[in-house]
């Protein structure tokens, strides 16, 4: 016997089975007759809503999302946050640093279909210090600033 040509794959005869009603990977059940998707209330029920401070994105207000198609509307909703720092950088004295979008995954606690359950875009915009009213504000902080960590005993 050559170790090299052994295989992992065994076969497991079964006998008594009268019917096999097969499960698909897309949470449906082949009945035999046609395919009936399966929706648990939580997945029905799961809303998304933005929290950020950006007025012109989508789902300010609370918007359903179903679970197969939450990768493509958070990413799509995410990109959003994405150009308008685009914009904002595209002003003269800006520059945009780095844009991240990190999207959270979910396990339904129901039905254990996983789902994207919401992102975060953190973008950094560096502006120039042409502006004089930036440079007097940053003058008059530094006047306050100076002498606070004086230590008079030593």
């Amino acid at each position: 016997m050559n170790i090299g040509s052994m295989s992992n794959n065994y076969i497991i005869p079964y006998s008594g089975v009268s019917r096999v009603t097969p499960v698909n990977a897309d949470n449906t059940v082949d009945t035999s007759t046609k395919v009936k998707p399966v929706e648990c209330q939580t997945c029905k029920n799961r809303e998304y809503v933005d929290g950020s401070n950006e007025p012109d994105v989508s789902f300010k207000t609370p918007g359903k999302i179903a679970a197969g198609e939450s990768y493509a509307k958070v990413s799509a909703h995410e990109r959003e946050h994405v150009a308008n720092a685009i914009q904002k950088s595209s002003k003269p004295g800006a520059k945009l640093i780095s844009a991240n979008v990190t999207l959270k995954m979910g396990v339904c606690p129901e039905c254990g279909r996983t789902y994207v359950a919401g992102g975060e875009t953190t973008t950094q915009i560096q502006y120039s210090e042409s502006n004089p009213y930036e440079k007097n504000r940053k003058q008059a902080e530094a006047g306050f600033l100076i002498g606070n960590n004086f230590d008079a005993i030593s």
